[in-house]
């Protein structure tokens, strides 16, 4: 089956890189500054917890599409509200750059070196809901070796939308067959795999911190289950 995979998709939040870490190491000095007494963790993951719900609104069609930056900031705003500060009294520009720690996450320790020997054999690129520019200045920042920008605001829809994949394999010119998409949520494989790619599950069992409960093991009939990287770069034939 490997020999028939041409390129591999993957998602980036959580499966190649460790958000929540990322996102309350820059949290901590925000909340230090404007005297907000929450934790770091919590702060990023209730800031988190709104992604979806965001995304839902373009996915219904209630709102037409925005790139991931823009349902960042805005998440940012009602979370820093929820939380009892008066907004008003922080600086937009404070929380623009608050906003931006979302493109600088740190990767997993095996992604880098995982993704240099995919590479090799495969075309690899990004599948992530996350918009262009936060994807470029992850990948410049981390050292992140894709052949290709590719994901939702590429094809303005977002994931699990069925013409996130169907789209991203157009583009790149292969059937569906012969694109693999990677990732640490099963429905991510799940909503994949109903269109035709082929699919790997990477377990990230503390992307959501010690205390995580979902995505701890494969849940579906994915062609792939890999501990990690490097684990999936074997298992596809790729040398060290």
């Amino acid at each position: 089956m490997a020999a028939e995979i041409k390129a591999l998709l993957f998602d980036v939040f959580g499966t190649v890189v460790d958000w929540r870490n990322g996102v309350a190491r820059e949290v901590e000095p925000f909340l230090r500054h404007n005297a907000m007494d929450v934790d770091a963790f919590d702060f990023a993951d209730e800031w988190r917890a709104l992604y979806a719900p965001a995304m839902e609104e373009v996915r219904s069609g209630r709102r037409q599409f925005v790139r991931l930056d823009i349902l960042h900031r805005e998440n940012l705003d009602r979370v820093v509200m929820s939380l009892g500060a008066d907004i008003d009294k922080i600086s937009p520009a404070e929380l623009d750059e608050l906003n931006s720690c979302w493109h600088r996450l740190d990767p997993w320790p095996d992604s880098i070196d995982g993704l240099l020997r995919l590479k090799r054999e495969f075309i690899i690129a990004p599948l992530s809901n996350g918009n262009i520019r936060l994807m470029v200045d992850m990948a410049k920042r981390a050292a992140l070796p894709w052949d290709a920008i590719l994901g939702a605001e590429v094809v303005h829809a977002y994931k699990p939308s069925p013409e996130v994949y169907g789209k991203t394999v157009d583009i790149l010119g292969f059937l569906p067959e012969e694109v693999c998409m990677v990732a640490a949520h099963n429905g991510d494989l799940a909503a994949a795999q109903l269109c035709g790619l082929r699919t790997a599950f990477v377990v990230r069992p503390t992307e959501h911190g010690a205390a995580q409960k979902t995505d701890l093991q494969a849940e579906g009939l994915w062609d792939f289950v890999a501990n990690d990287l490097g684990d999936l770069a074997t298992q596809l034939g790729c040398s060290v």
